[in-house]
């Protein structure tokens, strides 16, 4: 019996439309053929969870795209046709079945469903090609991702310690498919409502219940898959909203009434589901009564994974005035100060304006630098391998790093940005966060993945950007309406 043609994709983006960060095709760091299966075999990520399936079944592969950037504004018209033509060409050059790596919350410069207009070219030219998607949890499900889907799954978890196994549940699911073992018929629904990115994990209510109801189907044999997904608010997008897919086996009538719990539940909670903030200052203040280390303080206004811009003062602006003392923070992403702190060399004394080199307009927020002085206590090529539950094995690239240790703060400055939701982005340049009082980063949930085992204490912080949980901030043009909870009766 001849091997299975199967094309193994990625194409990833979470776009923050807010976001002034933009995205052209080489922040993918666009991959093919060999190199592609060589950076993401055996790691905890979708494509390395399809991979793992396509060796199972014996597939011959094909990847002609593996290409994921960290979250920014809208996607470039030049690259988002590059990658799917890459995709699609593939497709069309003839394979059995299609694994694609996806993100659910892909917004391009000309197309408002990244994901969706995907799938409707590839099902232009392969119109009954099996295809197996994998989604990110904060996804915004559309009719057109499962009208030219075979089989959709989803991360159950956030932090994302299971995009691994979402792409082997997609993959499974597909390869029985194929074995006519199964036949995937799926259901889908969504809710008018937003969730707090804050609030909606997955591992505690409001969503515990809810995505614990779905995995206890899928597990039961119920349905073949069930997925639910908590979208991503910091989109201004028609399909914006709280979602769930359900993969049945022919008949839908088990799936349908699933979904309806699923979502009913949701919609009974949406008040739960909103994050209530508080002041910055009182924040760093009720840090300072909590003694021993280490101490997380969370930077989630101005988080990578959501697309900020990584460069924002505030919170350690406001660490600094209070007195905080042994801090670390960062990564503060700002390769001009990264520039001038290697020109001075190890060892220098350096006072220069850092951070707050970016505006955003979409926010009425300009860009505040802050200025401070230090020594050069390192400078590294700003790279590691995660060792931690999220991404495990996979190879994260900061750009030249460097340490500005002021005093009361070491200060971790790149020239790339990247999400610390593993400790290396503090260990590579030779600093243990363990050993610290107070551990300052720019995260929202990620950061639990590394650092919520090390931590005596969390404190989220409010700081300025275009990821704030203050949903006030925000214009929304193309969002549906109505829509909780900007508007309330329903009736």
């Amino acid at each position: 019996m001849a091997r299975r043609k199967v094309v193994v994709a990625m194409m990833m983006h979470e776009t923050n439309t807010f976001s002034p960060v933009p995205t052209p095709l080489a922040s993918f760091r666009p991959l093919a053929g060999h190199p592609a299966i060589e950076e993401f075999r055996d790691t905890n990520t979708q494509l390395g969870g399809f991979l793992h399936v396509a060796r199972e079944i014996g597939a011959e592969v094909t990847v002609p795209l593996a290409a994921g950037a960290h979250p920014s504004g809208y996607v470039e018209k030049v690259a988002y046709e590059a990658m799917c033509e890459a995709i699609v060409g593939a497709i069309r050059n003839g394979c059995d079945a299609a694994f694609l790596a996806l993100h659910g919350a892909m917004v391009a410069e000309h197309v408002d469903d990244g994901e969706g207009e995907l799938l409707r070219r590839i099902r232009a030219v392969a119109p009954r090609l099996p295809i197996a998607v994998g989604l990110d949890f904060h996804s915004h499900m559309t009719a057109a991702m499962v009208q030219h889907a075979t089989v959709i799954t989803g991360y159950r978890t956030y932090p994302h310690v299971d995009m691994g196994e979402t792409g082997e549940r997609a993959g499974r699911t597909l390869a029985r498919a194929l074995n006519g073992e199964v036949a995937p018929a799926m259901v889908w629904g969504s809710r008018p409502m937003m969730t707090s990115t804050l609030v909606h994990t997955p591992s505690r209510q409001p969503m515990k219940d809810v995505m614990d109801m779905a995995i206890a189907a899928e597990a039961s044999g119920a349905v073949l898959n069930a997925s639910v997904f908590g979208g991503f608010p910091h989109a201004d997008v028609p399909h914006l909203s709280c979602s769930a897919v359900i993969v049945c086996d022919r008949r839908t009538e088990e799936g349908r009434a699933l979904l309806d719990r699923l979502l009913g539940l949701a919609w009974d909670r949406r008040e739960a589901f909103l994050y209530r903030g508080a002041p910055l200052a009182a924040q760093i203040a009720h840090a300072r009564t909590l003694g021993e280390g280490p101490i997380v303080l969370v930077d989630h206004g101005d988080n990578t994974a959501s697309g900020g811009t990584q460069d924002v003062m505030s919170v350690i602006e406001e660490a600094l005035r209070q007195g905080l003392d042994d801090v670390v923070a960062g990564p503060i992403c700002d390769p001009a100060s990264v520039r001038r702190i290697i020109e001075a060399g190890t060892a220098a004394s350096v006072t220069l304006p850092l951070g707050g080199k970016i505006d955003m307009p979409q926010i009425n927020l300009k860009g505040k630098p802050l200025t401070v002085t230090g020594q050069v206590t390192r400078v590294t090529e700003g790279e590691f391998v995660v060792t931690g539950p999220m991404a495990t094995g996979t190879r994260v690239r900061m750009g030249r790093t460097a340490v500005l240790d002021t005093g009361p703060m070491q200060i971790v400055v790149s020239e790339r940005r990247s999400e610390p939701f593993d400790l290396g982005v503090f260990t590579h340049c030779g600093i243990d966060p363990r050993r610290k009082t107070h551990v300052l980063i720019k995260s929202r949930q990620h950061f639990r993945a590394g650092f919520e085992p090390i931590a005596r204490h969390i404190v989220l912080c409010d700081g300025d950007g275009c990821t704030s949980s203050d949903l006030q901030l925000f214009t929304y043009r193309k969002r549906r309406r109505p829509l909780y909870p900007f508007e309330t009766d329903f009736r």
